[in-house]
Parts: structure tokens; sequence; C-alpha cells
């Protein structure tokens, strides 16, 4: 067993350190002390940020004009939220796996899901209602700059703290070795999670932004990746270049759930109106075919651009909550390491803002062309490189060509889409790639829109509006209401 020092740290030293053997329940493998030597890397302070000199790159252009469209969708959703986690805790019998006295880890991850304090609220409730001791640990492998207190900061940003879901929360960087797979991959728990008498896994489940597959995100990324903090987060993104992402996360997930005292799982997949569409309580031994028909279900419902290809696509916000590469790949097609030819086709991206939950961690903005300078100010340096080097994702927090101003960034881009004229190009603008209802098209784009089913075309085109900073006006389109991330349901 092993007490972590975040691996990128720079007020650490290197240091070596074994946890205490958890307790076990019965039936429970025990789990002998593993010390597990870490050399420790230092990030580098940033270096003084200098602004580049307004306006004189690029030469202004004609832009296009722009139409509002919105998506009609397919949009199941769960009516009473604490009443249907209620329902399916009560479905699987979850209190004849408990016993009045035992402790109950719940996970509480990183992203932005819509119902999420309902949701843990309501399993806390069960869960003490039996006798037990329901607790969270945040589960979130090295965000939150890989701190103990980072990560408790970034659950609170979601509304999740000790008074809104009547549990304790509890946060450390450490871990314990609970096995071994084929491959040879160790599989790490946190420490935390792994002296409690039982483990719920609450995640979210969709398609992953690395790879396409029957699984991506869901149960088992949580149970490899997330509950296995930074050391077990670096350690797996490393073996996918062997193995490949869904053999990891398969390998190592299915070792953690085999080694580890797994109670359930509460499995959430959202709809395209940003609210939950399915919520199910799994047992253990069907976490993994659960998942793939959960996966299956999130992939249908997911909203994609109705247009390509793209000459310009402009995103107002990128950050974790979001997506874990701050926009979503399945959604921009494009890849960290590169990986071309995925739909849509987009020339160049431009992205302008960070969001405020993602706490400075711009991870993804490497997939832009562009961006703005006052995004790149926003970067916490610390944090987008300990979640690069952890998810072997340099290339993910390169920072693009950036400009003072939108008005720059979009000159500079589209002198950069080849032959087309500026005023007849391909442009279309989201809020993020998490909102896709509303957007907006240019006339290129919304003259092939017209009749389409599942699409409406609102109001005239209208010219690009810039304040007299330069930036786009309004900053966020007006058509689409702030989303939250606490709702009651």
């Amino acid at each position: 067993m092993f007490a972590n020092q975040p691996l990128l740290n720079p007020s650490a030293s290197a240091r070596l350190a074994c946890a205490t053997s958890p307790s076990t329940s019965a039936g429970a493998p025990a789990m002998s002390p593993i010390p597990i030597p870490i050399r420790m890397a230092v990030v580098p302070p940033a270096v003084p940020y200098h602004s580049p000199p307004a306006g004189v790159y690029v030469r202004a252009v004609p832009y296009p004009r722009m139409v509002r469209v919105r998506q009609h969708v397919e949009a199941p959703a769960v009516v009473d939220v604490p009443l249907a986690v209620r329902g399916e805790l009560e479905r699987i019998r979850i209190g004849g796996c408990i016993r009045a006295g035992e402790s109950v880890a719940i996970t509480a991850g990183s992203r932005g899901i819509v119902d999420i304090v309902p949701i843990l609220r309501t399993v806390v409730a069960v869960l003490r209602e039996a006798g037990t001791a329901p607790f969270l640990v945040t589960a979130m492998g090295s965000h939150g700059g890989a701190t103990a207190e980072g990560q408790v900061k970034v659950l609170a940003t979601y509304g999740i703290t000790e008074a809104s879901v009547g549990a304790p929360i509890r946060s450390a960087m450490d871990v314990v070795q609970v096995g071994t797979t084929e491959e040879g991959i160790p599989a790490y728990v946190d420490r935390l999670a792994a002296a409690a008498d039982h483990i719920v896994v609450v995640a979210r489940i969709k398609p992953h932004t690395d790879f396409d597959g029957p699984i991506g995100s869901g149960f088992l990324k949580m149970l490899a990746i997330g509950l296995a903090k930074e050391i077990g987060a670096a350690t797996c993104h490393r073996a996918v270049f062997e193995h490949g992402f869904e053999r990891v996360l398969r390998s190592v997930g299915c070792t953690v759930l085999a080694r580890s005292r797994i109670a359930c799982g509460i499995g959430i997949v959202e709809n395209a109106a940003e609210g939950t569409a399915v919520l199910e309580a799994v047992v253990p031994q069907e976490m993994e075919t659960r998942e793939e028909a959960l996966h299956a279900l999130a992939s249908r419902l997911m909203l994609r651009l109705p247009v390509d290809p793209i000459d310009l696509l402009i995103v107002d916000e990128i950050g974790k909550n979001v997506s874990g590469l701050g926009m979503d790949t399945n959604v921009v097609g494009r890849k960290p390491h590169g990986d071309g030819g995925a739909a849509p086709r987009i020339r160049r991206i431009f992205v302008r803002d960070l969001t405020p939950e993602t706490h400075g961690n711009a991870l993804g903005v490497g997939l832009a062309d562009f961006a703005t300078s006052r995004l790149v100010r926003a970067i916490d340096y610390r944090a987008t490189v300990v979640n690069a080097l952890a998810a072997a994702h340099p290339e993910a927090a390169v920072i693009p060509v950036h400009f003072e101003s939108d008005r720059e960034a979009i000159d500079a881009a589209l002198g950069t889409i080849g032959l087309a004229p500026p005023e007849h190009a391909r442009v279309v603008r989201i809020q993020s790639t998490l909102r896709l209802r509303t957007l907006e098209v240019s006339e290129a784009c919304a003259a092939e829109l017209g009749g389409r089913a599942g699409l409406e075309v609102i109001g005239s085109p209208q010219e690009l509006r810039f304040d007299h900073a330069g930036d786009l006006e309004p900053r966020v389109p007006a058509a689409t209401a702030p989303r939250s991330t606490a709702r009651e349901g």
C-alpha cells in the first residue's frame, strides 16, 4: 500500500511511504502493504506572461453573416431524480449487501453532471437510513492540481459540499495497490475508499474522448482512473500506448472490481437537453455489461454538430466540466494524439474562454488552432501540466496562436482556411461542446440546413457584432440559459 504525494509537486521531495492495511469485511481479500517508489518531477513556475501587440499580425477580413439554428432532439428525462435513485437502490436490494454500522465510500468525480447533487444526496440518505456511515471520496485522478484540497474545491464548484449532500467529504491522494492485471498493469484504489467496508461507484456514462468502442467514460474508467488518483491515472494512460484504451480500462477496472468491496454502481446517462435521461443502479457482477448498454444509449442521445465540413468553429468556452479535454472530441472530430479523419471535418478551431468551473485547467486547449490571450492568462499552468502529463497528453496542453481580441483571432483564422472568400466561409459558433441545441452558423451553412428534420432556423442572418475591445457580442448566445449543475430534479 502506498501513501502517494502528487507526482508533480514543486514543493515536494521524493519520498516512499506505506499506508495502513484497510480493514476487511467477510469474504474480502486481505491486502498487504506494497511500497511503491516514485521519483518526483517538478513543474517549473510559469514564465511571465506578455500579451502580443494588438493588430500587428493580421489584416481585417470581411465576415460571413450568421444565422441562429436550434436542434430538436430526442430527450427522454427522469422527472423525479431522488425518487428514481431510491427506486433503483431498492430494486437491487442494496440493504441486503450492507449492514448497520458499516462505512460506505461514495465516489464523486470532476465532471459537470447536471443532477449530481440530488443524486449524491439521495444515495447518502438511503445508506444512512440503512444504518451505515456514508461519506464521499474525491475520485478524479489527477484533477484539482493533484492535491487533496484542490479536488475538494473542484467538487464545491459543482455544488457538492458536506452541507449539500449530507455527508462528510474525504480527500487524499494516497492509494493502495489492490492487484495487477494480466498485462502487468498495477491497479490502485484511493486509500480512504479501500479502507471503507463498501464502495458505491457513481458515474456518468458517455462516449470517451480518446477512443471509440463499446465502453467509454463510465464505471470502469471511474474504477481504473478516477479512484486511482494521480498515480493510477498516469499508470493507465501510459499503458494505453502498449495495450489500447479500451483494453486498459476493462482490465484495470475489472481487477479493481474483483479485488475491492464494491456494493453497487449508479449509472447516469444525460440527454441532449441537459437533463438526466436514465438513472440505473447496477450490481457489481453486471457492471461491465450494463455499462456497454448504457454507453450505446448515451451515444444515441448525444448531440453533434449539424454541419460538415466546417471552415471555422468558434467555441465560447472549454473546460474540465465540459469534457476531459475541455471540448468533446466526439463533437469536434479531433483526438489528442493527432488522429485525423474523424467527422466532422473542421479546418480551424478558435477557443475564446475557459469555464469558471475548470479552475484554470486548460487541458485540451492544444486541440485548437487559435485562442484569445485572456484565455491564456486564465490558465493555471501547474494544474494543466499535471493533468496533461498524468493523461500522457502533453500535446493537449500546447498553447495555440493567440490574440488580444476575438476580432483579431477570427481575422487570422479566416485568413488560413484556403481560397474560399472569408465572407462565404462555413463558420459555426457554439457555447461549448456540451451545449449544442442552439448554435450559430454562417449563411453558407444555413443554406443547406433548410427543411432538414430536427433543425429550425431562427430569425434572419445577422452581422457578427463586436464590442469596443473587439470581442464578440453577446459573449454567450442569448438563446441558451446557464447550465445548472446542482438542480434538484
